[in-house]
């Protein structure tokens, strides 16, 4: 996720003389014209089908009335919440990097800032309650029904995206209070540390506040996952048994990809924003960070969820013979 807080000892640039306050500039990537217009297209095509792939799994799970499940309701607030983080960033993204002028208001700023983090933050919360779900699914089969129930699972959707709501919204208040001595935003698209970068205050406070949210996120989600998946390799050890072996590896394997590539593409992003002689390297982090997960997380559980995978084939099959 994009990093919520670090020091800050480097000299700020003024460059706001040039424009009215509340107009920030963005540093964006740096492209000669030559290949300005490929990287488009080809940003274009990426966002493109990650649209079609999310928007297709949740019109799958939404239509097909067995689908209606715990597990598959966990999709949907993975798939809502890629398109969420992608819409906010990527058509932006696409337009600076066709344009000489990349200008944005600071409100625009801020609330991508805040849906760049309730991307992030989310991810982490929806990726520890399918955690749970696998453990329970797993270890208690014949209790599944009755204690993964759809209230049970709305209630803990509504949590993850509750707790993210609060979390955000404090680490972008204590942000906004700051005043601003420049107007350069220093990364493609904005997020908290970019934004309290424009300030010549103390910012202490919004570094400690934004050490909080990270280790809390990241610790919890670790830790969550760690748990669960401790006691699922402990029980098909003891049970010995092939069947549960083979469930627990094709339920389990599939959600455990996606969350090291979201992690570790967090951590990338964290890193790098302590290496200023690296903005390019940052940068990048940062957008794979939004593209890479959401574009994985379809075509993964669409693929290893025998359901959801036999529906997708029906729907394409028929499809093709009435065309």
């Amino acid at each position: 996720m994009p990093v919520a807080g670090f020091s800050l000892s480097s000299a700020r640039m003024d460059n706001n003389m040039s424009f009215p306050s509340h107009i920030l500039q963005i540093q964006g990537f740096e492209f000669s014209q030559t290949f300005m217009y490929p990287i488009f297209f080809s940003m274009l095509f990426v966002y493109l089908s990650l649209l079609v792939s999310n928007i297709g799994v949740l019109v799958v799970i939404i239509k097909e009335r067995n689908l209606h499940q715990p597990m598959y309701i966990l999709f949907c607030n993975l798939s809502v919440n890629d398109l969420i983080g992608n819409t906010v960033l990527l058509p932006r993204l696409m337009a600076d990097i066709v344009s000489t002028e990349r200008f944005i208001t600071y409100s625009q700023c801020v609330a991508q800032a805040f849906f760049s983090h309730m991307f992030g933050s989310a991810s982490h919360m929806i990726l520890i309650i399918m955690a749970f779900d696998r453990y329970v699914a797993i270890c208690y089969p014949l209790r599944y029904m009755s204690i993964m129930t759809t209230k049970t699972v709305v209630t803990l959707s509504v949590s993850a995206w509750g707790a993210s709501l609060v979390l955000v919204s404090v680490l972008l208040g204590l942000t906004i209070r700051l005043s601003r001595c420049s107007s350069i935003i220093q990364n493609v698209y904005c997020d908290n540390a970019s934004l309290f970068k424009l300030s010549c205050e103390n910012v202490s406070i919004n570094n400690i506040y934004g050490l909080f949210f990270t280790v809390l996120l990241f610790t919890s989600s670790m830790g969550s996952i760690a748990v669960t998946y401790i006691r699922i390799a402990v029980i098909c050890w003891t049970k010995k048994s092939k069947e549960l072996n083979n469930r627990a590896l094709q339920t389990c394997a599939s959600h455990l990809v996606v969350y090291l590539i979201m992690l570790w593409s967090g951590f990338l992003t964290i890193i790098l924003h302590r290496f200023p002689n690296y903005p390019y390297l940052r940068k990048l982090a940062s957008v794979l960070f939004h593209v890479v997960p959401a574009h994985l997380n379809p075509i993964i559980y669409g693929l290893q969820t025998k359901s959801l995978r036999q529906k997708i084939i029906q729907i394409l099959c028929r499809k093709v013979t009435h065309s």
